[in-house]
């Protein structure tokens, strides 16, 4: 298609450069014309100045008329007159004594008053007809193509990622590594009698590596590989989405071996017949057509379908079922372990400092994905370039993961003293219980220097291992620390601020979950009391109800969550007492330096112990 519409237009092209130049020689032609005719009182004058070398005649054959070219003495320019009446004109020059030259006036050429002008007309006609053809056939083209599937062909010839490549998600390459072997040795598994599944399944949150781990799939068996995304189905004419679909297996079939990518597929393969206005005609029609081609009566050997997403939840049933989507591989966050392997490829090409500790790196980023981890040493590379040097130190490492967790701190702000000592407190209430309960900590840094998130200051903890889940010891001291802002500005300013709102929110949130989701309440017992509010948004009946109990369920509940908060916040309060010395000493050394190390604020509890010594 696009080698037509080259070619239509170097057509274009050339006609237009013809007409340019036949125009050009006419109008060269015509100026020269009318440039070199003089009148007959002018011819006289030429003579009489004794300016005129020669004259030649050219008389018309019928009548005694013509034109006469004058030849100029000392230049190469001529002269031009019409004559009326050629006798006399030979008299004055035989009597001037001017040499002359009598011949027939020469007709009109064929190719300026024939073939000219309808070559032109010709041409003009055929760039006119060209370019409605031309545009008759791109909306003839852009409506044929209408239904045709928009994915992505990679093949050997286009960069190859491999399983090299993809670290920190050893069980899940392990896990694809029998897809990669069947693509290359079908013929093992199919002599046993064996099924290679039709379809995987990549399940994670957002930034795990999940289209990064199917390329390496393609990559290692080396077969083309379709991308496409689950939104590149769907418009607003109803069948264009099964017709993609068709079109896209039947490109499919003529490369298998091969591997069919679709990403994001909740956007096309979202459960049937729910939502708020019931069915999506279109939507629901691509996904019957997906069903078909996956696993109906067509036959699709060779052809692996793999697809990513997030919302698994919100997938239909039928997709889900073996004989379509038969693996479901689950790629989460990694652990402390995979995160350092995903750091050291990402440091690949960024020149490090020795000070660089990426070990201690991935013990900080608990919870951060591959694309976070990416993205933190790309913040640390943009910051040593600002600073003008060529290899990377832990300090800009720091400073990326406070810009890229928390936001970037506001070093410009103003602020008052009487705050900058509020959130002094307040930070060290927060640091204390970090560094006291046992299942929190430690702390890695404390600052008081306003963020881009809106805060006044931060507390950092340093995880010193992954969690798989939470205990209830566990969830109570998160809310303990975070009501320690809270009871330091009043154990201090005998007052209380809007700094600790967040806070607030966060331990009122987990207290209420440890009640209603994990069956953490004695008085309540081992009942989920979760009310799902979201469903109807991600595909749910509408109609539903809001919650499954009511108002004395509902009153106890409020009470357990009171009792929770309560218990924490005397716990907190009493132990920022107890620490009441290495608060000030805390507070004093933020308002100092602004911001301390955990080698600085543990010192603190060191000069508490030497001193009760």
């Amino acid at each position: 298609m696009n080698a037509k519409k080259s070619k239509g237009m170097g057509g274009v092209t050339f006609c237009l450069f013809l007409i340019m130049i036949l125009a050009v020689f006419w109008l060269t032609n015509q100026a020269q014309t009318r440039q070199r005719e003089i009148t007959y009182t002018d011819f006289q004058k030429l003579v009489e100045d004794n300016r005129v070398e020669a004259v030649r005649i050219r008389q018309n054959k019928a009548v005694p008329t013509g034109s006469m070219d004058i030849f100029l003495k000392k230049t190469d320019e001529e002269r031009r007159m019409y004559v009326s009446d050629v006798n006399e004109i030979q008299a004055y020059l035989n009597e001037e004594g001017i040499i002359y030259e009598l011949k027939d006036v020469p007709q009109d050429s064929w190719l300026m008053t024939t073939i000219f002008p309808t070559l032109l007309t010709v041409i003009i006609l055929m760039i006119f007809f060209m370019m409605m053809n031309r545009q008759a056939g791109g909306a003839n083209a852009k409506a044929m193509s209408f239904g045709k599937n928009r994915a992505r062909l990679s093949t050997d010839a286009d960069k190859k990622v491999t399983f090299a490549q993809v670290a920190g998600l050893q069980e899940e390459k392990e896990e694809l590594e029998e897809v990669v072997d069947f693509l290359k040795a079908p013929k093992k598994y199919i002599q046993v009698g064996a099924r290679i599944p039709k379809g995987v399944l990549l399940v994670g949150p957002p930034g795990t590596g999940k289209t990064l781990l199917a390329k390496a799939v393609a990559g290692e068996a080396g077969v083309p590989f379709f991308t496409i995304s689950g939104s590149d189905f769907v418009e607003m004419f109803v069948g264009v989405g099964a017709s993609r679909v068709r079109d896209l297996f039947e490109d499919a079939k003529k490369n298998a071996p091969c591997i069919i990518f679709i990403d994001e597929i909740d956007a096309v393969a979202r459960r049937r017949g729910t939502g708020m206005g019931g069915g999506h005609d279109e939507r629901e029609q691509t996904l019957n057509q997906l069903l078909v081609e996956m696993d109906g009566f067509g036959v699709n050997e060779g052809i692996i379908v793999m697809a990513a997403t997030n919302r698994v939840d919100i997938l239909d049933p039928a997709i889900l079922r073996p004989g379509r989507f038969d693996r479901k591989v689950a790629v989460g966050r990694p652990d402390v372990k995979g995160r350092e392997e995903i750091l050291k490829v990402h440091a690949n090409g960024k020149p490090l400092g020795e000070d660089v500790d990426l070990t201690q790196t991935a013990q900080t980023t608990a919870g951060f994905t591959g694309a976070d981890l990416e993205n933190l040493l790309n913040e640390a590379a943009i910051i040593a370039a600002k600073e003008g040097r060529i290899f990377l130190q832990q300090e800009d490492i720091r400073r990326s993961f406070v810009k890229v967790g928390i936001g970037a701190e506001k070093k410009s702000h103003v602020i008052s003293e009487k705050e900058k000592r509020i959130t002094a407190f307040h930070e060290a209430g927060h640091a204390i219980l970090f560094h006291v309960l046992p299942d929190v900590g430690p702390v890695y840094s404390v600052s008081i220097i306003p963020t881009g998130i809106g805060a006044a200051g931060y507390t950092m903890p340093l995880p010193e291992r992954d969690e798989m889940f939470n205990t209830r010891g566990k969830m109570l001291q998160d809310i303990t620390v975070a009501l320690g802002g809270r009871v330091a500005e009043e154990q201090i300013f005998d007052d209380i601020t809007t700094g600790a709102s967040q806070d607030i929110k966060d331990a009122t949130a987990k207290a209420k979950a440890m009640v209603t989701k994990f069956g953490m309440s004695e008085k309540l017992g081992l009942i989920n009391y979760d009310n799902d509010s979201d469903e109807v948004f991600i595909g749910r009946d509408l109609a539903h109800a809001s919650r499954g109990y009511g108002e004395e369920v509902a009153g106890k509940i409020d009470a357990e969550v009171k009792r929770i908060i309560d218990e924490c916040y005397l716990k907190a309060k009493k132990i920022i007492k107890e620490y009441d010395g290495v608060l000030h000493a805390c507070a004093e050394l933020l308002l100092q330096k602004e911001k301390i190390t955990r080698e600085e604020f543990e010192a603190l509890f060191e000069e508490k112990q030497v001193l009760e010594l």
